[in-house]
């Protein structure tokens, strides 16, 4: 068992990659309706609307736009630090504004994406990402 430990941490990136691209193609498949649909994004827009939310249609353009830009820097692992921080500040306004007073299940999924997005801000988007890969090929 000793061994199979060892060439965990030889390869803990691994780990750090496949999260990120659950999570990042996550982002996109939750917002990728809004960006082809003006129609979904008016829908977004009155949730927001109902929810308390200043401008809603402005933001829901920014939560989908930032949720999709962030999304694709976290699979690249650029700038994944950057893309962090705003999915922090994304899913915390989306905790504190929809989903509190909610029960512990139905907050669970926006807590465990914020908790996994301060792991990203903390660890980075260890060692396969795109620009480790075009270093490799010069």
């Amino acid at each position: 068992m000793s061994r199979f430990f060892q060439w965990l941490d030889r390869n803990s990136d691994t780990g750090v990659f496949l999260l990120r691209l659950f999570v990042g193609f996550r982002l996109l498949e939750g917002v990728f309706d809004n960006i082809l649909s003006w129609q979904r994004m008016l829908e977004f827009s009155d949730f927001l609307d109902k929810s308390g939310f200043p401008f809603p249609l402005f933001c829901a353009v920014l939560s989908v736009y930032a949720q999709a830009i962030a999304g694709l820097m976290i699979i690249l692992g650029w700038q994944i630090r950057y893309a962090a921080m705003l999915m922090i500040i994304n899913f915390a306004v989306a905790l504190i504004m929809v989903h509190w007073g909610q029960s512990l299940e139905a907050m669970t999924v926006p807590f465990l994406l914020l908790f996994v997005f301060m792991l990203f801000l903390f660890q980075g988007a260890g060692s396969i990402t795109v620009s480790s890969l075009s270093e490799k090929n010069r």
